[in-house]
């Protein structure tokens, strides 16, 4: 692990050019004149479906690349964490049989497809452990929290620093009671396929202090909601209520809340096992950090010790974006690409028109694929505080630049290829992290990753964590039979 980590910064910083370049900025900084001369005919005169072949490695008919150009590709491939298999189809169903259809109210496709996983893999390691009590930090709606409680039975805390957010999950919790109630008095002869346990989640509002012991490791919601303040779930020092072991969870943990539990779960006896999804990489702190309790990247002795392993703001966001959803447009020449070409010829106006206004952020809308470069100006121009009017949308540049979407999108290939590779690297940094102080912990690709891009899922346990990879591995098998 540790070679690797030096192995994908050493290719990081032979691309690190490619890596911090802004797509918008293709026009306004030259980007493409900035590749190897040698690749760039290569990539000037590839197809959308050669491309995808480049980014999964498999070839495409009449692709000649440059071996450099392919010796890159190949290693930030190598480099990089399996993902996963795609399964058989390219979306999840519209609802999941796997799921109490009561579970599956308020719940989207994708949502009761992570649930699902990650849940069976949450129930392995309470048999494993011997713990039945689960906290589930950024528990949002409660739909992970509510699948554990009523669908396995296990005890659950949800926490979340979203007031209303905790509202709404107790809502529905009562919402699901009350059908439960319904459901038991007609008294059906036949059970459901998933019987209910009634036994709801506790929700509680507030915010995660990684520098607090963990029976008092939350703050007040911020802002913080009307009435006193909720107490502690999780009691004093010793861990839970009843003074036994817990389970931590986060399901896409954003920014430096995956740090912060697993800061925590070094720290804190009271956690047996924690399950983090993490998400949002640039939200990262990157400045250097306490030893008692570091957070962001790089959390490791490892990664800090070596040279160019600092990340970009360019570069974390990179890790985040879905490979697989752009490999499928690249293959079916989806006309969403062209999105990527115009933002970068917008911004090259904008930046004409005032320099000042660069890298605003603009969304001027999700439906660019379905509008002219003009009526895609319309809606952007007016975000940038310009006149459209005053703005030549028209002229000759426009039209040479528009011509050249072909480029961006392989220059947005290019990006693609490192992605998986940076994540890899921040994954790779939290796990050598864990295993300088001796404990136990996997990378399990849980989810599809076609549909749930971060689908690596960072188990850590005081224990060995054999049976509880060797069941999913079976879950594996028994669910591609």
């Amino acid at each position: 692990e540790q070679r690797r980590a030096a192995d994908i910064i050493r290719l990081l910083t032979l691309y690190r050019p490619l890596l911090d370049a802004f797509v918008i900025d293709f026009f306004t900084e030259g980007l493409w004149a900035q590749l190897p001369p040698a690749w760039q005919p290569a990539l000037a005169s590839a197809t959308p479906a050669q491309l995808a072949g480049l980014l999964r490695g498999q070839g495409g008919p009449g692709a000649a690349w440059p071996l450099s150009l392919l010796a890159f590709a190949a290693a930030a491939r190598a480099l990089a964490f399996p993902r996963g298999c795609p399964g058989r189809s390219p979306r999840p169903p519209c609802q999941s049989s796997h799921l109490h259809p009561l579970l599956r109210r308020h719940v989207k496709p994708k949502k009761q497809h992570e649930i699902q996983h990650l849940s069976k893999l949450l129930q392995r390691l309470s048999q494993a452990t011997g713990c039945e009590r689960v906290v589930d930090i950024g528990a949002g709606q409660g739909h992970l929290s509510r699948f554990l409680a009523f669908g396995l039975g296990l005890s659950v805390t949800a926490v979340d620093t979203d007031g209303r957010l905790v509202g709404l999950a107790e809502r529905f919790d009562q919402e699901l009671l009350r059908e439960l109630g319904k459901t038991k008095g007609l008294g059906h002869k036949r059970p459901p396929q998933h019987p209910l346990t009634p036994r709801a989640p506790q929700h509680v509002a507030g915010c995660l202090d990684p520098a607090a012991p963990w029976g008092e490791f939350l703050l007040p919601p911020n802002p913080p909601g009307p009435g006193p303040a909720a107490r502690n779930p999780l009691g004093g020092p010793g861990g839970s209520e009843d003074g036994g072991q817990v389970l931590v969870t986060g399901l896409h943990a954003c920014g430096d809340l995956s740090p912060a539990l697993l800061c925590h779960f070094t720290r804190s006896p009271a956690v047996a096992a924690v399950a983090l999804v993490g998400c949002c990489y640039m939200k990262l702190s990157t400045a250097p950090q306490p030893p008692e309790c570091p957070l962001g990247y790089p959390l490791s002795v490892s990664v800090a010790a070596l040279p160019g392993h600092q990340l970009s703001y360019r570069a974390r966001e990179a890790a985040c974006h879905a490979l697989e959803e752009f490999e499928g447009r690249l293959r079916g020449g989806s006309p969403h690409l062209q999105a990527h070409c115009y933002r970068a010829v917008l911004e090259s106006l904008i930046c004409a028109a005032d320099p000042s206004k660069r890298h605003l952020g603009l969304q001027p809308g999700r439906k660019a694929h379905a509008l002219s470069f003009a009526q895609y100006a319309h809606l952007g121009l007016p975000l940038a505080g310009l006149d459209p009017v005053r703005v030549p949308l028209d002229s000759e540049a426009v039209r040479a630049m528009l011509e050249q979407q072909h480029k961006v999108v392989a220059f947005c290939t290019l990006g693609q290829l490192l992605a998986p590779a940076v994540e890899t690297l921040i994954l790779l940094d939290r796990l050598l992290y864990l295993r300088e102080q001796g404990f136990h912990c996997a990378l399990v690709p849980l989810f599809n990753p076609q549909f749930s891009p971060r689908n690596l899922v960072l188990v850590a346990a005081r224990t060995p964590l054999a049976t509880v990879l060797a069941g999913l591995d079976k879950d594996r098998e028994d669910r591609d039979s």
